[in-house]
Parts: structure tokens; C-alpha cells; sequence
């Protein structure tokens, strides 16, 4: 796997337990060697994978390159930053393909994001909004994507009764205030690689004062590559760094955080052990 580049540190070893909660497999970056990069992540630890669709057309289109691998599961949403393209046909695409497929267990990744400026905000929140309620209406967790948003986010969650319903906070890279209003409410939160990065300090504090219970693991892959491979793309199997760095900050052994995190996941998700 990566870790045997000349220079790169090797993951720990570790039990074939954990979860990458977030990863986007149907980027043009893997399409020729998804094969290898799915053989890598299940080798390095991995017992399931959470692949993200973007719409319910990149559903329709890239599913079946999964059929091989049962331990693959789905989220569908709507991104902020494409919400514009979110409407009543979008949402009955959705809803049939969640019907549909029973590898779809949750809806997202939906949110707000203020960084890039490609969507008014105003638009952001009406999508937002709306699949925030279609997730309630057919009872399915959500994933959140907040970049440059926080209180927005934290705002719409508790006007829509999110309060205790099951929400992972994709990417999180905020510090121990906002790790504890994301704990305060109920909800899940997963790590990716920045929190590797030296300069992350006030990342890993906030790591280190979340309940175990509340943590999960992510790539984002391929983007976030961990600091051994910061400017590669990021594949699931990298997630080793990512649980090193998060058990140096708590204080345990990475085995054990990483059967936590997985322990966590399936959990929300609703998935088999593996």
C-alpha cells in the first residue's frame, strides 16, 4: 500500500475492523484502478466503505462498479456547492433510487459551504432545507458538509429538529467548541487526514475531548491525503494515518480507536460487521 514509499512511514497494523465513512470512488481519479485501490483499503483494515454519489444521476452511472464488493455501501445527496441543481425532479430521482437500492444509508452529502462561491447561499439553504426534511420524511441519517458555515449549519439543524437525530459532521476539522456543540446535540462527527498536518493542533485537542463513541473515520479520498502523502490522492487504505494521528491525541492504542470508529459506523449506518 502507500506507506511502502520510499520515504513514507508504514501505517500501524491493524484488524480488519474499521470503516472510511466518506470517500468519493467514482472520481475519474480511480477509474483505472478501483480494483487495486478497493483490494489496498480491505488489506490495510478496512471492513466497509462508505461511497458518496453526488447526485442521483453519478448513482445511476457508477453503482454498478461496486457490485463486486458487498462491503461498499452508498450515501446520495446533493452537494451545496451544486444546489442550484436540486428541484422537484432531483428529489423524486432520489427518493426512487433510495427505494431502490438498499445500499443507500443515509442521505448526503448535504450542507452549506461559503468557501467556494459557486452557489448563493440563499439557494444552499433552500436545498439544504429540503433534503434535510426528505431524509426525515424517510427516516434516514444525514451527512453534513460545512465549510465557512458553522452557525448557518447549527442554525437550520435546530430549526428542522435535527436535535438528536442521526447526523455525522463529515470532515471535521473544526476546534473543541464546535466539537462540543456537534457532541451537545447528539451527533457524529468523522476525521480526515488534516488531522495528521503538524500545524493541527487545535484539531487534534478537540479529537482528544470527543466521546469515543461519537468518532468515525474518513479519507474524503481523493482529496485530504494524510501528511506521509500530502499532494497524492488520497485512497481509502490511508485512513491507518489518519487513526495513528487520532489515537496519539487520545492517548490509546490505534487498534483499539479503530475498532471504536468502525464499531461507530456500522452503528449509524446501519451495516453489517464486515
Amino acid at each position: 500500500m502507500s506507506g511502502k514509499e520510499k520515504g513514507v512511514p508504514p501505517p500501524p497494523l491493524l484488524p480488519r475492523t474499521g470503516v472510511d465513512v466518506h470517500a468519493h470512488l467514482d472520481d475519474p481519479r480511480f477509474g483505472n484502478d478501483l480494483r487495486a485501490v478497493l483490494e489496498r483499503a480491505f488489506a490495510a483494515g478496512l471492513a466497509q466503505i462508505v461511497q458518496v454519489f453526488l447526485s442521483p444521476r453519478a448513482w445511476a452511472e457508477g453503482k454498478a462498479a461496486f457490485d463486486p464488493w458487498a462491503q461498499v455501501y452508498f450515501t446520495l445527496g446533493i452537494h451545496p456547492t451544486e444546489a442550484q441543481n436540486y428541484g422537484a425532479d432531483t428529489e423524486s430521482e432520489m427518493k426512487e433510487a433510495i427505494a431502490r437500492d438498499l445500499r443507500i444509508r443515509a442521505l448526503g452529502e448535504i450542507g452549506l459551504d461559503y468557501h467556494w462561491k459557486t452557489c448563493p447561499p440563499a439557494t444552499q439553504k433552500t436545498a439544504f432545507v429540503r433534503q434535510l426534511r426528505l431524509a426525515r420524511s424517510l427516516d434516514l441519517p444525514v451527512v453534513i458538509h460545512c465549510r465557512e458555515a458553522e452557525a448557518d449549519v447549527l442554525d437550520i439543524l435546530e430549526s428542522e429538529g435535527f436535535r438528536d437525530r442521526p447526523l455525522l459532521w463529515h470532515c471535521f476539522g473544526g476546534d473543541t467548541t464546535l466539537a462540543e456543540q456537534i457532541v451537545a446535540r447528539g451527533w457524529h462527527m468523522s476525521v480526515p487526514g488534516p488531522v495528521t498536518f503538524p500545524a493541527n493542533r487545535a484539531l487534534r485537542a478537540a479529537i482528544a475531548a470527543v466521546p469515543a463513541g461519537r468518532l468515525c473515520t474518513e479519507t474524503d479520498a481523493p482529496y485530504l491525503s494524510p501528511q506521509p502523502l500530502r499532494g497524492k490522492r488520497n485512497e481509502p487504505a490511508n485512513t491507518a494515518y489518519v487513526i495513528e494521528a487520532m489515537a496519539a491525541a487520545r492517548g490509546v492504542p490505534a487498534q483499539e480507536l479503530w475498532t471504536a470508529c468502525g464499531d461507530n459506523a456500522r452503528r449509524f449506518f446501519g451495516i453489517g460487521a464486515g
